[in-house]
């Protein structure tokens, strides 16, 4: 029995083992100066991965002179059973910060996420769209059609791991930082969070980049189609990544996905003010 499906990259490098986050999960946090200075952007990891799937995207963020943040989720980057003791309201309570924090510094928000960041990053944009300019979506999980995820629910107690899904990865000179097991608890967590995000998606009007991979051994493409076909936005561009698999911002794709992503942030953002500045200038 796999859940997602079988990771067909690399083996995943594992996590410190010990109960403390090994050094490539570790959060990552850069200021900006200048003009993109005062542009925040927030990355959001997936599921069982670590800040390190995103912190060559994070590196090029910063080198372009914006605020970056990304945050270790809870129960990550440590062993899989810490996952196991966390779920999607723990995960988004931490990116939630990470927004309230950029969004008290500056005058406008870009929110990012992979995989389960992906749908954290969903949540955030269905809670928060007046604190968000746009969104960028690295193959976002918002459903699953395996069967069995059907029986998760009652497995989950009995059974409280299975094969890792991290280090879906085609280019074989590289590895995703990320657990050798998938934590049933935490993915039943994810589960349940999925169908809340799938029913608020029309509520979703801001700008959307949505970049999905031609093949993806974790998530199915079917997540993208729906999501498509659910977004309440009009500004919403598809790119399909053709030569990587789920971990795209560590695979052959990635300088694509940089690239793409400051386009975005450069035109969703432009003109935007912060909100006391707003304020003052209708005064």
């Amino acid at each position: 029995m796999t859940l997602f499906g079988s990771a067909r990259g690399n083996g995943a490098a594992s996590a410190a083992g010990n109960g403390a986050a090994s050094a490539a999960a570790q959060p990552f946090a850069h200021d900006g100066d200048g003009p993109r200075g005062e542009v925040g952007v927030l990355l959001c990891h997936g599921l069982t991965g670590t800040p390190q799937s995103l912190r060559p995207w994070a590196d090029h963020l910063a080198t372009a002179g914006y605020t970056v943040r990304l945050p270790l989720l809870p129960g990550h980057g440590t062993r899989w059973q810490d996952a196991n003791r966390t779920t999607f309201a723990d995960w988004l309570a931490t990116v939630g910060e990470s927004l309230a924090e950029l969004r008290s510094r500056c005058r406008a928000v870009v929110v990012c996420g992979l995989s389960m960041g992906g749908t954290l990053t969903l949540r955030l944009a269905e809670l928060h769209p007046d604190a968000i300019s746009g969104i960028v979506l690295v193959n976002p999980s918002i459903l699953s059609l395996r069967r069995d995820m059907k029986v998760l629910p009652l497995i989950k107690y009995f059974i409280p791991s299975l094969k890792g899904i991290a280090s879906d990865i085609a280019d074989p000179a590289v590895a995703e930082d990320g657990y050798d097991r998938t934590p049933l608890k935490a993915t039943d967590s994810l589960r349940r969070a999925w169908a809340v995000v799938r029913a608020d998606l029309g509520s979703i009007r801001l700008p959307v980049l949505l970049m999905h991979s031609a093949v993806d051994h974790v998530v199915e493409p079917e997540n993208s189609r729906v999501l498509l076909a659910s977004l309440g936005s009009a500004d919403v561009t598809e790119v399909v990544l053709e030569r990587s698999y789920h971990v795209a911002t560590l695979d052959y794709d990635a300088p694509e996905i940089f690239a793409r992503s400051v386009d975005f942030i450069e035109r969703v953002t432009a003109g935007s003010t912060r909100p006391d500045d707003a304020l003052a200038a209708g005064s």
